[in-house]
């Protein structure tokens, strides 16, 4: 790929995460459905925090997660996100620049900083009860094209159809790539956010997304088919190069000419899953963006997954770019 300074810059929602454990009858009694994401309102985020035991308070953002887990591999990473201009703000836009990412916050929200309730089940599986706040005024007066020209990969979560304006700078920001010669690529980020804009997605992979990225589940959706074959098949005829995370099972990476299975790190206890997606992504893209194939871009994936499913949050606790480097990655 020609020069650039970065080699991804990630779109996403800046969210503080507030990560507590639970039962299954919690999840159950608060009308939870289990591992996926809702968005929820001011009183239900104070009525939800109120009801959590001890939580352990994280910057996080999937989007944002990838590219933190970019530069722990030594890669140029910068972040497009939304801080309302509060406390969380300060120290969400201080720990995404200590931990080596460039971030691009743009104007402050009158809105507090978005705040996501992830309860963590006895399994290892993540419930995500979301309130977006300064998130929702994510728009295309963001979006620097200068910024996205000058970056390799464009990565964009999913979770930015869930407003108008953000979809209109999401578009603003594919334009500016393409325009560029630069890739885009797309996470699904979640069955709901597939199923809730099934059409808008397809017609973005179809005309835009050039690496894709999501979840077994998230994989289901988006072909209609329950069938894991004929779902690669979809997806081959598609000719999207796509990244399929299968928790346990590994990880599928399919172009129009292959098929590269990658089994999972082994890790000596899951103790969370959240962000497992977003620091496979972020050792793909890295490897992708150095010029490795695909087979090694997706151990660099299972490999920042593997450590990140070893504790708890979804950042890195060591330097990935030393896990590479002594399993000779």
């Amino acid at each position: 790929m020609s020069s650039a300074r970065y080699d991804v810059v990630a779109i996403g929602n800046a969210i503080i995460d507030l990560i507590s454990t639970a039962t299954d009858d919690f999840i159950v009694a608060e009308g939870m459905v289990k591992d996926t994401m809702a968005l929820i309102d001011a009183d239900r985020a104070k009525s939800l925090y109120d009801k959590m035991g001890h939580a352990v308070e994280i910057s996080g953002g999937s989007a944002a997660n990838s590219m933190v887990g970019i530069a722990s591999l030594g890669g140029k990473a910068a972040y497009i996100g939304k801080v309302g201009a509060d406390k969380l703000g300060e120290i969400y836009a201080h720990e995404i620049k200590v931990a080596g990412v460039d971030f691009f916050g743009g104007k402050l929200s009158n809105l507090p900083t978005a705040m996501s309730m992830i309860l963590v089940t006895p399994d290892a599986k993540r419930t995500m009860n979301t309130y977006l706040g300064a998130c929702a005024d994510l728009g295309v007066d963001d979006i620097d094209p200068a910024v996205i020209a000058d970056a390799q990969v464009t990565y964009i979560e999913g979770y930015q159809w869930n407003t108008a304006q953000s979809k209109a700078g999401i578009r603003k920001a594919t334009n500016a790539a393409k325009a560029a010669g630069r890739k885009v690529s797309l996470s699904l980020s979640d069955p709901f956010v597939v199923e809730r804009h099934h059409d808008d997605l397809s017609a973005l992979i179809r005309e835009d997304v050039d690496i894709l990225f999501g979840n077994e589940e998230e994989l289901y959706h988006l072909t209609k088919t329950r069938d894991f074959n004929a779902a690669v098949a979809a997806l081959r005829a598609s000719n999207v190069l796509t990244a399929i995370t299968r928790g346990a099972k590994g990880a599928v990476v399919i172009d129009a000419a292959t098929v590269v299975e990658v089994p999972a790190v082994p890790v000596a206890k899951v103790v969370d899953t959240t962000g497992a997606g977003d620091l496979f992504a972020a050792g793909f893209l890295y490897g992708y963006t150095q010029g490795r194939d695909l087979g090694a871009c997706a151990q660099l994936g299972a490999l920042a997954a593997g450590e990140i499913i070893s504790h708890v949050g979804a950042r890195p606790e060591v330097s990935l770019r030393d896990l590479a480097a002594k399993a000779s990655l």
